[in-house]
């Protein structure tokens, strides 16, 4: 290729806003360097050579891949007329032109016969697509490695390697972009160091999602036609290109140390790509589903499904054991502790692997991911724990996990992820006002090797249970600092410490809770415990309840959705049965307003739930801050008005103890204070909402 085109290409799209390298100059003049070049501007990122991206976890691996479907489509958008590139290729006949230029290549670099590559040139000569007239500036050569991500951001900054870039057919590019997915067994990926097939790589999305995010971002059908050719043609081009490459190897004029292995990947390839051709087409077929806005994993969606099964199966058949347990002990001593199907279950996910999902770093799940699990452990009041996965419980081993020392992580950390103990989280206190968490006045004194912990705590869920052995406590630490947010610190304190004193069981609108472990008033008299305790550091409190209250609370939001879909169905079902003033209830409209009006809001809250963690995947918690905020307002608000819908459609029985809802509105309704109240959230987002604002006006 010329390379005034390939600065051509990049000054149109440059100027069309799609991401470039800015092209600064073009020289003519050969002898300035000896021959004609084009400098463009120098683009800081990342550029990942292996295909699997080994470097990042898996929630960043399937952010990139996505990132790079929606560019993709943002290329196939544009209009050749639009970016003055008319003359840029000839379009008509781009598939054709394809398969005799390859196989020209491909014959001019042969030193041996494989009869797969004539094989499979003639039936791609045979099959050329009907529709062969498309006329969309592709890349030719769109792959992840000439993409630059930004250095933090899971973001794509600039396209690069414009050489193959043409006027033609743009499945040409999604087919090429996709082949790893149908890569032959047996032949390593170019530039991977991954013995796994593409689709086995945690994080990766699958080839399905990939296409639908593209088709979506394009605004084009979910079906792509004469796919098994796109794909044949596309392997049929790689086994030419490898071949090129080993011809010039044999020549001297290529100094790759892979360039010699190459012609041992021509067959294999070529191979591959006539089963692809000859496949049934329905095998090769995109479904006609345009699938989510906020896509699993492979692994999640695996999990997710292991996870709806386990439910089924073996935790919704248990409720009614679980609650005549607490029905036959609520006043006795024995309330605190789990009834024993509850351990049983325990065992069971733990031995098939539904166990610690919600911690990225053990499971291999992203947030979106775990957005989707949490929902469902949403719909049964205990199912988190089963899986590990409840309150505060994940939050401390957030905590420990990020903040921890290597000491603390074995002493407390581990035995929290096998299950053996758990913990309560020792924040808000009785004296105070508590949405405003400066006020704090438990104290952290430091006496030698030891702090001194004094002061009242209260609302510590789980303090009751008596696995509970550990608390994360947050106090105000005697420091230089003048800053009212790093007055403050986390301590870890054994619940068997002298000085640690349960005063009480607080009840929520009657109920005490038994099945969290409660929540229960604690105070801490003269407690002394090592300086190692410390968590992070003295003063960094706020910094790590930042950290927690990102994934940690978000937990929240998602299991929120999921008892807002067992109030709906409750409704419904409830609607169904009863009749008044002689028809269904479902038939007054006032209800079936109701239940459409509770549909709508579940749906919205799940879009904005789901949206922030994607944020928390691709950015992290701290830049997902106002996402988060919006959720932890929706979540809960949403959650308690359709409870209260369905309270209403069940007369005197939705406020009994016959039917779940009371409880259930009793949580949710708790949420609006104990994930900090609605208003400091709304002030939070009013105040970023302006600073945005404000950045973009003074941009105009």
């Amino acid at each position: 290729m010329k390379i005034e085109r390939e600065y051509e290409v990049q000054q149109a799209l440059f100027s069309a806003g799609f991401p470039v390298p800015r092209p600064l100059l073009y020289c003519r003049d050969v002898t300035v360097i000896g021959t004609e070049f084009y400098v463009m501007e120098h683009v800081q990122g990342r550029i990942f050579r292996d295909l699997t991206l080994p470097e990042v976890s898996p929630a960043e691996r399937s952010a990139l891949y996505v990132a790079v479907s929606e560019t993709l489509a943002q290329l196939h958008s544009f209009n050749v007329h639009t970016l003055k590139l008319t003359g840029y290729g000839k379009g008509n006949g781009y598939c054709q032109r394809q398969v005799s230029t390859w196989k020209k290549q491909y014959e001019r670099a042969a030193h041996r016969e494989i009869p797969a590559m004539n094989q499979l040139a003639n039936w791609l000569l045979e099959n050329v697509p009907t529709n062969d007239n498309e006329e969309y500036l592709i890349h030719g050569d769109f792959r992840i490695d000439n993409i630059i991500f930004h250095p933090t951001e899971a973001r794509v900054i600039a396209v690069l390697d414009w050489e193959l870039s043409t006027i033609g057919h743009p499945s040409s590019d999604l087919a090429y972009f996709t082949s790893p997915f149908f890569w032959p067994q047996g032949v390593q990926f170019l530039g991977n160091t991954s013995n796994k097939s593409f689709a086995d790589i945690e994080g990766m999305p699958a080839f399905e999602d990939l296409v639908n995010i593209y088709n979506r971002c394009r605004g084009v059908s979910s079906q792509v036609h004469d796919w098994n050719f796109f794909l044949a043609l596309t392997f049929f081009k790689l086994a030419g290109i490898l071949q090129g490459i080993h011809a010039r190897f044999l020549l001297g004029n290529s100094s790759g140390e892979n360039a010699s292995i190459f012609a041992d990947m021509v067959q294999p390839l070529a191979e591959n790509g006539l089963r692809l051709a000859k496949r049934e087409k329905a095998a090769v077929q995109l479904s006609n589903s345009t699938g989510e806005l906020f896509l699993l994993s492979v692994k999640g969606q695996r999990v997710l499904k292991q996870v709806k099964q386990f439910m089924q199966q073996h935790i919704l058949p248990a409720q009614q054991e679980v609650s005549e347990y607490y029905t036959k002990y609520e006043n006795s001593p024995l309330r605190w502790k789990k009834p024993l199907v509850i351990d049983k279950l325990k065992e069971l996910a733990k031995s098939e692997g539904l166990w610690n999902l919600f911690l990225p770093a053990v499971s291999g799940l992203s947030q979106t991911d775990y957005a989707y699990i949490a929902e469902e452990t949403g719909k049964c009041f205990f199912a988190p724990e089963v899986f590990n996965c409840q309150a505060p419980d994940t939050g401390n081993m957030e905590v420990l996990h990020m903040y921890g020392t290597e000491e603390q992580k074995k002493q407390w950390l581990e035995p929290l992820l096998a299950g053996e103990i758990q913990s309560c989280f020792c924040m808000t206190e009785p004296d105070v006002a508590s949405s405003d968490a400066t006020n704090m006045e438990c104290s952290l004194i430091r006496d030698g090797e030891s702090y001194i912990v004094n002061g009242k705590k209260w609302w510590s869920s789980g303090a009751g249970n008596p696995n509970c052995k550990v608390a994360i406590v947050m106090g105000k630490t005697e420091n230089v600092s003048t800053s009212r947010n790093k007055k403050h610190s986390m301590i870890l304190v054994p619940m068997d410490t002298k000085g640690v004193e349960i005063i009480r069981a607080l009840k929520v609108f009657g109920y005490e809770d038994t099945p969290h472990g409660g929540h229960f008033e604690v105070h801490f008299r003269n407690v002394r415990v090592p300086v190692t305790n410390m968590i992070l550091g003295e003063g960094r409190g706020f910094e790590i309840a930042q950290g927690r209250l990102g994934p940690g609370r978000i937990h929240h939001c998602m299991r929120t959705i999921g008892a807002a879909e067992s109030a709906l169905q409750l409704m419904c079902a409830r609607a169904a049965q009863r009749t008044t003033f002689g028809k269904k209830l479902y038939h007054h409209e006032v209800v079936a307003h109701w239940i459409a009006e509770s549909r709508i809001a579940i749906e919205q809250a799940r879009l904005l739930t789901l949206r922030a963690a994607k944020a928390i995947d691709t950015v992290g918690s701290a830049k997902a801050r106002k996402e988060i905020a919006m959720i932890k307002v929706v979540a809960p608000r949403m959650a308690c008005l359709v409870a209260d819908r369905a309270i209403q459609v069940f007369g005197g029985a939705g406020v009994s103890q016959d039917f779940p809802l009371a409880f259930m509105y009793t949580a949710v309704r708790t949420l609006r204070i104990a994930d900090g109240p609605d208003e400091v959230h709304l002030s939070a987002i009013a105040k970023m909402e302006l600073f945005e604002q404000a950045k973009l006006l003074s941009k105009m």
